[in-house]
C-alpha cells in the first residue's frame, strides 16, 4: 500500500522524515520564496490561488487531481499532527507502516472528536464566524445531496466533531469525500458575497468544510478510526480562552492562532 501524507505549511518549517510523509506549500502561487523546496500545490490541476478562502483545502484538492498512484492520502499540518506516542514531536509521528496496519481495517483515520462541551457545533461556528454561509450549506445539501441532510442537521447538534481537516484515507474514501466537499464548497463559493468579509471570514470555505467531514463520514458510513494527535509548539491556551469569552458577548474574534 502505498501512502502520501501531506504536510500543508505556508511557509519554511520542521519536518517530519519519515516514509511518506510529503511536505506541500500551500498557496505556492503568493507564498513561495526562494529555499522552500516543498511540493507546491499550483502545479497540475489545482485551486491554489484560493488558499485565502479555502485554507488547506488548496492541498487537498491538489492531490485529489494530481497523486494518482496512490492507494490512501493523509492530510496533516506542520504544527499538528498524527504521533505514535508522546512526547509529540516530530521523531514520533505515527508511522506509515502503522497506517497500513489501520487501514487494513479501516477507511479513514481521523482526530479524537473536539468537545465544545457546551455549546452545539452550529453555535459554536454562528458565535465565532459568520452565520449566514454555514445555513446556504444546508440549503444547498437539502437540494443538491437531500441524502445527507439528515446527518447534516444531526451534526450541527452535536457538541463534539472531528475538527481541523485532518486525516488519512483509503484511496476510494479519499475520492467519495472529496467529489462531495468540493462540490457542496462549490456552490457555496457562488452562492454567497464575501467581498467584504475581514481576511480571517474570508477563510470560510475551509472553516465549513471542518463541519463537513462528519457529514460525509456518517451518511456514508464509512468505517473510521479516531487516533492521536498533537501540536508542536505553542497551545496559546491564554488567546483561546480569551476568545472563548468574547464569543459568549457576541464578539466575533480570531479562532485561530499559529
Amino acid at each position: 500500500m502505498k501512502v502520501v501524507i501531506m504536510v500543508a505549511a505556508h511557509k519554511k518549517f520542521p519536518m517530519p522524515e519519515k516514509k511518506g510523509y510529503l511536505p506541500i506549500l500551500v498557496g505556492a502561487t503568493k507564498n513561495y520564496k526562494p529555499g522552500i523546496e516543498y511540493q507546491r500545490d499550483d502545479e497540475g490541476e489545482n485551486i491554489s490561488a484560493k488558499n485565502p478562502n479555502y485554507n488547506e483545502l488548496t492541498a487537498v484538492y491538489w492531490a485529489w487531481k494530481n497523486l494518482k498512484d496512490v492507494d490512501a492520502v493523509g492530510l496533516v499540518h506542520y504544527r499538528r499532527l498524527f504521533f505514535d506516542k508522546k512526547p509529540y514531536n516530530l521523531n514520533n509521528v505515527i508511522s506509515v507502516g502503522k497506517v497500513h496496519q489501520l487501514l487494513q481495517k479501516y477507511d479513514v483515520l481521523l482526530p479524537k472528536k473536539r468537545n465544545y462541551y457546551i455549546e452545539t457545533n452550529y453555535s459554536h461556528y454562528i458565535h465565532a464566524h459568520y452565520q449566514e454561509p454555514l445555513d446556504k450549506t444546508r440549503e444547498i445539501i437539502k437540494k443538491s445531496y437531500p441524502a445527507y441532510l439528515k446527518e447534516f442537521d444531526r451534526v450541527m447538534k452535536n457538541r463534539k466533531a472531528h475538527m481541523f481537516n485532518m486525516f488519512i484515507m483509503r484511496r476510494e474514501a479519499f475520492d467519495s469525500y472529496c467529489n462531495f466537499m468540493f462540490d457542496v464548497l462549490g456552490k457555496l463559493e457562488n452562492t454567497i458575497d464575501i467581498s467584504n468579509y475581514s481576511v480571517q471570514e474570508a477563510r470560510v470555505f475551509g472553516y465549513i468544510s471542518e463541519l463537513l467531514m462528519d457529514v460525509w463520514l456518517y451518511t456514508t458510513k464509512e468505517s473510521y478510526k479516531e487516533i492521536s494527535w498533537g501540536q508542536i509548539g505553542s497551545k496559546h491556551l491564554v488567546k483561546k480562552a480569551i476568545s472563548f469569552v468574547n464569543r459568549k458577548f457576541g464578539l466575533k474574534t480570531k479562532t485561530h492562532f499559529e
